[in-house]
This record gives structure tokens, sequence and C-alpha cells, in this order.
């Protein structure tokens, strides 16, 4: 089995794709499953987790890449904060929770790298396809492209890595994985922000390189069209890093870094995955608590550029530089230092998993709030403030995946996973960007009300597109009620937080049961 994954690419040379198509998706079990030890050498390790967090990066890249680009959005279309919020959120979500499914079971019984590689190539044309929307819909659907695209690209690559790793250095590797989140939201805001800032000049003359110099204006793009280079620019890179991943990660035997006497069931399907999380209860709580964090996270990230902008009057470029790229890293740091953290405290008791989550989201929302209510003159001190806010956060991602596939046996983790981020999807990016863009409009609906403005302007009227037409004092109410009811959205939502919490702690209660069937823990 092995030896066939692995010439794969040898056998497509050799016998053309026509022939190579009958065994390239063909995955059995192998003679080397059940070893209890990593699979390959450490370095080959290395470069597996290294290319799979980075394409989980670039996941999160161009799945960001919308949040960062909100206002120019917001502004070039006309839309509301409740419109820009579905955009960002349901229909995203849907289609990346239904389709996440199918694509987790073809993971779990066939070649868990060409549906990687598929998957990224997908996206990322799909991203490239934003930056050429003519309007609202048309950018509905290249979004729900890019959902589906991303659907397939976490099953298998947490299934990949559970075969890399035995138990015990699991925690850590997907731990650097989930930095894949923040190093994403950190190079959207880093890169997507620089190009959008880009003067339609210079854009054309990075277009007349590859001889599509008049491009913008055959495609009536008119003025200050960075935004939709930033698109363009960052989608197209994934198709390269498809071929990459497709042509030098290999496909591991199945089962291979689980203890020898792991149950090894046939393949079984969402049914029978569903019926064995039936029994696992810290499954269902750390889903719930893990879709109230992304819930708030998701909510927070389609809107955190606006808010800077309309509060604080910055620029995605200037917001990146000053906060998107350093809470980005703050966010993976402390990813990165929950894994660690965890490592140690489980050898006490393997309750630390979901326990110390439970803590960190806690503590998260007093320095969101603090951090919110700084005036323009103190963004440093508000900085210091996200930035713990950040840190203890995304302490909970390692934790999710750790719990997500390992009370499942190797045959159903991929399967697992899907669920889990179903459940995800549909809770989290589906409730969350649309939740805060109506609370923010129903909050700078009171704005106006408590100024004397509510009979005479609304959320549409205030709209940057449509404010030029008002006069100076209706301008003046609308900025004003404009920022403050994204704030007041934002501290609603992030209050959320403890509840998470919560459910991290029942997680715990059950966690060494649940985890013990298919693990080897004392």
């Amino acid at each position: 089995m092995s030896r066939k994954v692995h010439g794969v690419f040898l056998l497509w040379r050799a016998r053309g794709p026509s022939r190579a198509s009958r065994y390239i998706w063909r995955v059995t079990s192998t003679n080397g499953a059940g070893q209890g030890r990593d699979y390959g050498s450490s370095a080959y390790r290395w470069y597996v987790l290294l290319s799979l967090t980075l394409v989980y990066t670039l996941n999160f890249i161009d799945r960001a890449l919308l949040g960062v680009l909100a206002q120019p959005v917001i502004s070039n279309f006309g839309l509301t904060d409740t419109q820009f919020g579905f955009l960002a959120g349901p229909p995203f979500a849907l289609f990346y929770a239904l389709m996440g499914i199918p694509i987790a079971l073809a993971a779990d019984r066939y070649n868990r790298v060409v549906i990687i590689a598929l998957c990224i190539a997908l996206w990322s044309l799909m991203t490239a396809l934003c930056g050429f929307a003519t309007g609202f819909v048309f950018l509905l659907i290249a979004r729900i492209g890019v959902a589906v695209g991303e659907a397939g690209s976490n099953p298998p690559s947490n299934s990949v890595l559970a075969d890399y790793y035995r138990a015990e250095g699991r925690a850590k590797a997907l731990s650097i994985y989930s930095t894949g989140v923040m190093a994403g939201t950190a190079l959207a805001f880093l890169l997507g922000g620089a190009l959008s800032q880009l003067p339609d000049d210079s854009i054309n003359r990075v277009l007349g390189v590859f001889g599509l110099a008049g491009l913008p204006a055959a495609l009536g793009w008119g003025a200050d069209y960075g935004w939709r280079f930033a698109f363009i620019a960052l989608g197209v890179p994934g198709v390269v890093l498809a071929l990459i991943v497709l042509l030098t990660v290999r496909e591991p035997p199945r089962g291979y870094s689980d203890p020898p006497n792991a149950p090894k069931p046939e393949q079984q399907g969402i049914r029978m995955t569903l019926r064995l999380l039936s029994t696992k209860p810290s499954f269902w709580y750390m889903a719930a608590g893990a879709s109230l964090v992304a819930m708030v996270g998701y909510g927070y990230a389609a809107f955190q550029a606006p808010m800077m902008q309309r509060m604080h009057g910055l620029s995605p470029a200037e917001f990146a530089v000053r906060f998107g790229v350093p809470l980005s890293f703050a966010g993976a740091l402390g990813t990165i230092l929950a894994g660690v953290v965890t490592e140690r405290l489980t050898r006490r008791s393997i309750r630390w998993i979901a326990g110390l989550p439970a803590i960190l989201l806690v503590l998260a929302v007093p320095l969101y709030v603090l951090g919110l209510l700084q005036p323009t003159a103190e963004l440093d001190r508000a900085f210091g403030f996200w930035f713990f806010a950040w840190l203890f956060h995304y302490g909970y991602l390692g934790a999710q995946y750790t719990i997500g596939q390992g009370v499942v046996p190797q045959s159903s983790r991929a399967s697992a996973i899907a669920i889990l981020l179903f459940i995800i999807a549909i809770v989290g990016n589906g409730i969350g960007p649309q939740l805060v863009g109506l609370l923010s409009d129903s909050f700078m609906t009171l704005a106006l009300d408590q100024r004397g403005y509510a009979e005479l302007l609304s959320a549409r009227e205030c709209n940057p597109k449509a404010i030029v037409a008002l006069a100076a004092a209706e301008q003046a109410v609308c900025t004003a009620a404009y920022a403050e009811g994204l704030r007041n959205s934002m501290i609603a939502t992030v209050s959320i937080l403890p509840l998470a919490g919560a459910c991290f702690a029942l997680a715990s209660r059950t966690l060494r049961r649940d985890l013990q069937t298919y693990q080897a823990i004392p």
C-alpha cells in the first residue's frame, strides 16, 4: 500500500492520467498500521506539518480577506452592515458545512492528499473571481465557491496529521497546525490591506506585465479598485501551492501512529460516526463551546477593520500594521502556548485539554471590552488590552481538534472533524457576522434615536455611498452613530465568550473516559 501511494506520481508519468486514475484514489489498509510510533523521519514530519499549516494559513488568508476589505466593499456596493453580515456569514457557512461532510467521507476512503490539493485549487480560483465581482450577487456566488473549496481542506489535513504523529505528540502538532488561523488572518490584513491601498496606475503597471493593462477599463471597474486587485493577487498563488502539496506530501498509512492494541473497525460513514459520538458527551460540550467561540471570532473578524476605520479613522493598511498583524501574532502565540501548557498539565490530568480553554475564554472578555472603550488618543493602551485578549481567546483551537479526532477511531477521524466543523460553520460563521451586522444597525438606530434623528435617518442613509447627499449636520450625526453602533455591537458579541468557557468546563468532566477508548491514556 505504502509504495503504491508513494509512487502515484511516477505511475502517472509512466501510464498517463487515464491509467493512473484507477490508483490515485484507492487507499486501503497497510501492514504498517497500528505501530504506535510516528510515521516517517522527523525532518519529513516537520515538512508535512509545516506544509499543511501553510495550506491552513492560505485557507484563512482567503477566508479573512473579505473582512479586511469589508469597508471598501460596503462602500463600493452601498451595503448596510446587515447586508454585509449576510454576505460574510450564512451562505458561506451553509455551503461550507454541507460540502464538508461528503468531502470528509471521501477523505476517510480515498487519497487525502489529492483531495486537499483539489480543494486548494478551487477556493484559490474563487477568491480571485471575487475581484471581478460586478455586484452583490456575483460576489456572493464567488464566496460560496470559496466555501466549497475550503470545506474540503481541514478534515483530511487533520486525518493526515493524526497518522503522522502518535497520540503523545498530536496535541502539540495540531496546535502548530492551528496557528494557520492566526497566521492567515495576519497575512490577510498585511497583504490585503497593503494591496488595497495601491494606486490605480501602479496596479495597471503590474497588470501590464501580463498584458492585462486594459482589463480594469474593459470591465468597468471605475476608480480605486485596489480591493479588487487584492482578491486576485492573493487568490492565484494557491494554485501553485496545490501542485506542490500534490507532488511532495505523501499519503501516510491509515492508523499507523495508533497504539497496536487500538480498535481498528472498518471505515464508517457519517451515521456510524454520529453513533460513536453519541456516547461521547465531551465532544458535544466541546462542539458547543467551539461554536460559540467561533461565532464571536467570525463576527469580530468580519467587522474589526470597518470598526477601526469608523471609530479611529484607520485605513485597512494602517489597521493591518498597527493592529491586524500584531493581534494575529498574539492569537497564534496563544494557540502555541496553550498547546505547550496543555501538554504539561495533562501529565497531571487529561481534563486540562478542555479545562484550560474554559479559563482563558473568561479572562478574554474584560480585556476586549476595555480595548473597545478606549478613545483614539489611547490606541496604544487599547492594543495592550487586545493583545492579551487574543492571546487568551485562541488558546482553545488545539483542544478543539485534539478532542474532535481523539474520541473516535482512526477510520472516522475525518468524518468526526467534518461533523465538528459543520456545527461550527452553521453556528459560528453562519450566525457570527450576521449577528454583529444586525446588532450594529440596531445600535446605530438607537444612537440616531438618542440624537433625535431616528425619523430622518437610517442605516441605509448613513452608508458611506449615500451620506454624501446629506447636509453637513446630518453627516456628522451619521458618522458618530455609524461608529457607535458597531462598537456596541462588538461589545455585546464578545460577552458571549464566558458561555463558551462553561461548555469547555463541562467537556472536561467526561474527557478522560471519552478519550480512553481509542487513545493510549492511563
